[in-house]
């Protein structure tokens, strides 16, 4: 047997999790007697994408097959993907079909001061994403809608790990939890899908993956999200619920780090809270600013809601 290309393992996940979610009558088979396995079977899918039962195998299994893009047309029509997922598929097996790199210390993702200047200049809560959802950057709004990430070590400062943190009990109090962790796990599987040996990507994920049930049954299911907005409630005790449009921007860099901005309705109930929210917390800052007290305490963080 070849050996399994660390690449090509992902690519096998990804169908066989595809698969499983087909049942024979929507695809037009007859659903035959007792089955032992969830969705369709091997051979099943292969005949629907015109390809052996050996090829279609080998490449769950994460042998070494590149397939060609007729082949992968094929697959993407036979597991009725969706363009994200069609396009999640493409740049998985892209990835099969290279060797696998010799793996050097990674750069550490930085944040241009031009950036940062933009940051808090700006009238909104604003946050610095890296590739792999560290938060790398946050502007004073930022920081009274979600909390102080200064009160966290750095290697802890990731939207993945602050979601999965069973002290944050305030993320299991919000509303759209779920669906909010769904939408930072399909961001992930996005970088892991072009680099699935990256050790920031296989810390994070080998983590959670041990402490977390939540999070293995969310990872399980290979879901895509090609993320770029979207509608957050914020549960803020100061003010109340805050509704909020979220919108991502690539900054310089392939890949690179991205800008997460939250804004609000202008002249709704939800701008007025943001406001007020903003107000309360400049209020505290420059309270503890004029008492000399360096001492903060945990809130909420990023995705706790």
């Amino acid at each position: 047997m070849a050996d399994i290309h660390p690449y090509a393992r992902e690519l096998g996940d990804f169908l066989r999790a595809r698969r499983s979610r087909l049942r024979p009558q929507d695809m037009g088979l007859e659903p035959g007697g007792r089955r032992r396995v969830t969705g369709l079977r091997r051979e099943e899918l292969a005949l629907l994408a015109g390809l052996s039962t050996d090829y279609y195998q080998r490449m769950e299994q994460g042998r070494e097959v590149r397939p060609s893009d007729t082949v992968l047309d094929a697959l993407a029509r036979a597991l009725d993907l969706d363009p994200e997922e069609r396009r999640h598929l493409f740049t998985l097996a892209r990835a099969a079909r290279r060797p696998v790199p010799t793996r050097v210390r990674p750069d550490p993702e930085r944040v241009p001061d031009s950036t940062r200047r933009l940051l808090h200049v700006m009238g909104a809560p604003a946050l610095v994403l890296g590739r792999h959802l560290d938060l790398l950057a946050w502007n004073h709004l930022a920081q009274a809608l979600l909390g102080d990430p200064d009160t966290y070590p750095v290697d802890r400062l990731n939207m993945l790990l602050l979601m999965f943190d069973d002290t944050q009990t305030g993320a299991r109090r919000c509303l759209d939890w779920e669906q909010q962790a769904l939408e930072y796990i399909g961001m992930m599987r996005a970088a892991v899908a072009t680099d699935p040996t990256h050790p920031r990507a296989t810390a994070i994920v080998g983590e959670l993956s041990i402490r977390s049930a939540d999070f293995r049954r969310l990872w399980a299911r290979h879901d895509v999200r090609e993320s770029v907005s979207g509608t957050k409630t914020f549960r803020v005790p100061e003010v109340g619920d805050i509704v909020l449009d979220w919108d991502t921007y690539p900054l310089p860099g392939n890949p690179g780090p991205m800008m997460l901005v939250f804004t609000a309705e202008p002249g709704s109930a939800d701008a007025d809270r943001l406001q007020l929210l903003a107000s309360l917390h400049a209020t505290r800052v420059g309270t503890v600013s004029e008492r000399g007290n360096p001492r903060r305490e945990p809130r909420r963080v990023a995705g706790s809601g």
